[in-house]
C-alpha cells in the first residue's frame, strides 16, 4: 500500500482525527497517512464526493482512501472494500463512493459489519487491519466474497429547462469561491457556442468565462473552471459566497440558492 488518505466530517476542533491517526500508527506505522479533509459538511455526501473526485487520483496508484463521512447513519453500517482502477476504498455503504466515480466500483467486497456497540474507534481498528493485510494478500487471498454498493444515490445534475440551465452550489472553498455542479463538459455541450448570461442572488450576471482570476480587476466577479473542471463563481481578492449570499445546496432545505444559466 502507497498511502492511506483519509476525508471525513469530523472537523478539527477536538481529537477525533487525531485517535484516529493514532490507530492507525499502531496498526500500519510504515504507511504514510495524508488528510484530503476533515471539514466535509456533516451528513453532506455530495460536497464530500467532490472533495473526494478532485483528490484521489492525484495519489500514487495502490493508494487506500479511508471514507469516514457519514459512517454512522445506520444501526449497523458495513464496511465495503472497493477498488477502482488502481485505488483501494475503505467506505460505509452510504453512497458516497458511488457520487465520486458515479458508478459501481471495478470490484467490491463486503469485509467488516459494525455491532451495536461499535463505535468510530472499533471502525478505524478494523480497517486498519484490512488495510495491513492486503499488503500481503489480494482481496480474493483473504477470502473476501464479492459484493455490491446497495446505495446508488443520483448526483445532483444541471437541471435543463429550454434555453435555461439550473445550477447548485456544491462546494465553497476556503476563498469562498462557489463552486456549481456542472462541468466545463456539460456546459460546452449545451452552449454549442452560444453566448450566455449566468444570474444569481441580487440581480448579479456573468457574460464571460474567465481563465484566471487576474483577467479581471480586483473586487470584481467572474466565473471560470477551476482545476476539478467545475464552473466557480469567484471575486478576485473578495468572497464571492458572502458577497452574494451564496450557499451550499442541500436536500432538506426548502429555501436555496439557483444560479441560472442562460443561454441565446
Amino acid at each position: 500500500m502507497r498511502c492511506v488518505t483519509l476525508l471525513s466530517d469530523l472537523g478539527l476542533q477536538d481529537a477525533s482525527v487525531a485517535s484516529i491517526k493514532g490507530i492507525l500508527l499502531q496498526n500500519i506505522p510504515e504507511i504514510p497517512v495524508i488528510d484530503i479533509s476533515h471539514l466535509a459538511k456533516p451528513y453532506h455526501l455530495q460536497q464530500a464526493a467532490y472533495l473526494l473526485t478532485i483528490a484521489y487520483k492525484n495519489f500514487p496508484p495502490n493508494s487506500c482512501h479511508v471514507l469516514l463521512v457519514d459512517v454512522f447513519s445506520v444501526k449497523n453500517p458495513v464496511m465495503m472494500l472497493c477498488k477502482d482502477g488502481d485505488h483501494y476504498f475503505l467506505t460505509p455503504d452510504n453512497g458516497l463512493l458511488f457520487l465520486a466515480l458515479g458508478k459501481q466500483p471495478d470490484q467490491v467486497w463486503q469485509c467488516y459489519k459494525a455491532q451495536n456497540e461499535d463505535h468510530l474507534r472499533e471502525w478505524v481498528i478494523h480497517g486498519s487491519r484490512w488495510i495491513k493485510k492486503l499488503q500481503e494478500q489480494s482481496p480474493e487471498e483473504l477470502g473476501l466474497i464479492p459484493s455490491v454498493l446497495t446505495h446508488t444515490p443520483v448526483a445532483w445534475q444541471p437541471r435543463i429547462v429550454n434555453n435555461t440551465v439550473e445550477c447548485h452550489v456544491i462546494y465553497i472553498d476556503r476563498f469562498e469561491n462557489v463552486v456549481l455542479n456542472i462541468t466545463k463538459e456539460q456546459f460546452e455541450k449545451i452552449a454549442q457556442g452560444r453566448s450566455f448570461s449566468i444570474r444569481f442572488t441580487r440581480d448579479e450576471e456573468i457574460n464571460s468565462v474567465s481563465n484566471h482570476y487576474v483577467d479581471v480587476r480586483e473586487n470584481e466577479k467572474l466565473c471560470r473552471f477551476n482545476s476539478a473542471g467545475y464552473l466557480e463563481i469567484a471575486v478576485r481578492k473578495g468572497n464571492a459566497a458572502s458577497l452574494f449570499g451564496l450557499k451550499l445546496h442541500q436536500e432538506q432545505h426548502l429555501l436555496y440558492n439557483t444560479i441560472k444559466i442562460f443561454f441565446e
